[in-house]
């Protein structure tokens, strides 16, 4: 079972801060009529050993809900002597459910419990994982976007990193001195903002030009978002990509930019929120740059870009993988996995969820029926599956 990846962990490590040792259940509200039939969550919590998977006794394992309304710690237990546990729970049906447990001071999450009654979650496996301060982490994808630039020449640019851990332990930082994983800004960077990540943002520190992360990185992928004004200098913008290189995806608006780095070379052109950027991807060496030669801010003044509204699209894109750097491109969308929906499903989330008021009707009725489409589309290939999908 790969670890709980992109925007899911996000919101599963914000409602891990509400678990504390004498957690009490929370009750939901109960259906009129006929209560729904109960859901079962059961499975082992285990840990890799070698080639194989030995059980965890004793660990605590939580049970979270995760809607639109409310969310939080819903009710938890500990395994037995065989690393088993049993939740029996009434499902809300506009929720989705995560498991979770802690080992070694971090908290592991399971894909989300299908809620069928008719066909529970009787066999998950919750995989915890030993730590090391040197367990290597690469970068599976990187994704740069580079609005056109303000009155003053600077480029507010949003910074998308997918972290990728092949191995079988969790990669620690000892100190500020050894993070999990670092990364060297730009020339000419401003003020940086931590977006919507798979990490707390107190966990990712800025020292200079340097971007640390002090947070575990389990075996999988893990998703960074970064916010940042850039200057040029020297007419340039320069991304060092760090000592292990990898594929890149860069999407620029101007026009009249200039793309360089390994073999980086136009692909398309994508539209976010009605705006066209250019799409180059390729892959760059380690040691290597991303460099893009830019012209000098106009007279007039540009529209600035909303990056929170760019997080928001760009998240769906990536979801979707309509510009993932692995796939080509091509006429017929691929099918979307179910935590690809949840992705979503989760980004739709982070950019509505809580705005109604301030959100214009017609804007409100298309999010809610797009994340009712991507929820049921959850549950029907869940459903259609026949079994728990992560067992």
């Amino acid at each position: 079972m790969a670890p709980f990846t992109s925007f899911r962990v996000t919101v599963g490590m914000a409602l891990v801060l509400a678990s504390a040792p004498g957690l009490r259940a929370v009750q939901t509200t109960p259906a009129k009529g006929n209560p729904a039939p109960a859901t079962i969550a059961a499975g082992r919590v285990v840990l890799p050993r070698d080639a194989d998977t030995v059980p965890v006794s004793g660990a605590r394992v939580v049970l979270h809900r995760v809607g639109r309304d409310r969310q939080g710690p819903l009710d938890s237990a500990m395994a037995d002597a065989s690393g088993r546990f049993r939740f029996r729970f009434r499902a809300d049906t506009g929720a989705l459910y995560l498991l979770s447990a802690r080992w070694g001071d971090v908290e592991y999450f399971s894909p989300p419990v299908h809620t069928n009654p008719a066909l529970p979650d009787t066999a998950m496996r919750l995989v915890v994982y030993d730590t090391s301060s040197t367990a290597p982490i690469g970068v599976e994808a990187r994704h740069i976007v580079v609005p056109r630039a303000g009155s003053d020449g600077t480029r507010s640019v949003l910074d998308l990193i997918v972290l990728r851990n092949d191995g079988r332990v969790a990669r620690v930082a000892p100190d500020s001195s050894r993070p999990s994983w670092r990364l060297v800004l730009p020339p000419g960077t401003g003020d940086m903002e931590v977006g919507q990540s798979d990490v707390s943002p107190d966990a990712i520190v800025r020292e200079g030009d340097t971007v640390k992360v002090l947070a575990p990185l389990a075996p999988g992928q893990k998703q960074l978002s970064l916010e940042y004004g850039v200057t040029p200098v020297r007419g340039k913008l320069e991304f060092p990509v760090g000592p292990d290189g990898g594929p890149v995806n860069l999407l620029v608006e101007e026009r009249n930019a200039r793309v360089s780095g390994g073999t980086l070379a136009l692909a398309d052109s994508q539209v976010i929120e009605g705006r066209s950027f250019r799409r180059y991807t390729g892959n760059v060496p380690a040691g290597g740059t991303v460099v893009l030669a830019v012209g000098a801010a106009g007279a007039a003044a540009a529209t600035r870009v909303a990056l929170p509204v760019l997080v928001g699209a760009v998240a769906v894109m990536l979801a979707g993988a309509a510009w993932w750097i692995t796939r080509r491109p091509s006429r017929r969308a691929p099918a979307l996995l179910p935590e690809q929906m949840l992705d979503a499903i989760a980004a739709l989330d982070a950019r509505y969820a809580g705005r109604e008021p301030e959100t214009a009707a017609d804007e409100w009725r298309r999010y809610a029926a797009e994340r009712a489409r991507l929820k049921a589309e959850v549950e029907r290939t869940l459903a259609a599956r026949g079994r728990p999908p992560y067992s």
